[in-house]
């Protein structure tokens, strides 16, 4: 199984972010996905997951703000980042069964 984020980057508060997960060596159909995100001194935290039938739930801090999403013809995990927060400043992760991917950043100025 390989995971690989992109789509992270340097962002203003208040603007918007979208970043993908390609997925491959798994039936990504069936798969639940997750987003999780870390930043710095602070433990991982999931932040939102979406199953096989696209029933999605997400962390407090996140709700109305973020979308996730999954195409899988394409085995592409999405999250749509919008409205950023400074404290939404870290390395976002996306993870399937205890295998994830290597991260992208995510830095949000005030």
């Amino acid at each position: 199984v390989q995971l690989v984020e992109s789509g992270g980057g340097l962002v203003q508060a208040g603007g918007s972010l979208r970043l993908s997960c390609k997925a491959s060596g798994l039936n990504f159909a069936i798969a639940t996905m997750n987003w999780h995100r870390q930043a710095p001194g602070t433990q991982r935290e999931l932040v939102a997951a979406i199953t096989s039938s696209g029933s999605t739930n997400y962390a407090d801090s996140v709700k109305g703000r973020f979308t996730i999403s999954r195409d899988n013809a394409r085995r592409m995990l999405y999250l749509q980042m919008n409205s950023l927060k400074p404290e939404d400043t870290a390395v976002y992760y996306c993870e399937t069964r205890a295998t994830w991917g290597q991260g992208t950043q995510v830095t949000v100025s005030s």
